[in-house]
């Protein structure tokens, strides 16, 4: 299975939607298409929506620490929200829970960054 990338903007935020596989041949495709997205929108905070994102390796995780640094530099937050077990793992594994927030879903990070859903 391959991946999917929804992009979604809405005020101030970037909404990345990924459902299927982020492994080393979809990393740089979706690196290429996210920045496109921020240099193309105007957009400060970004929400990444692992509901549907089935597995990632260390090239996904790669790809998200990378945009995390970006988004950071800007002075924005970057969040993920409803994350599938089986990736929660890797993330917990490597430690990004420390520099990235966790939210449970979509409509309560898009709150927290002040945007009504």
């Amino acid at each position: 299975m391959s991946l999917h990338a929804d992009f979604i903007v809405k005020e101030n935020v970037l909404l990345v939607r990924l459902e299927g596989e982020l492994d080393h041949h979809e990393a740089s495709r979706l690196r290429e298409a996210w920045q496109q997205e921020l240099a193309n929108n105007n957009v400060g905070h970004v929400i990444v929506n692992l509901e549907k994102l089935t597995f990632m390796d260390s090239s996904g995780l790669g790809v998200m620490l990378g945009r995390y640094k970006e988004v950071q530099a800007s002075g924005s937050e970057m969040v993920i929200c409803s994350i599938s077990p089986e990736v929660r793992r890797l993330f917990d594994l490597s430690g990004m829970f420390k520099i990235v927030k966790l939210v449970d879903n979509e409509t309560f990070a898009l709150e927290m960054l002040g945007v009504a859903s």
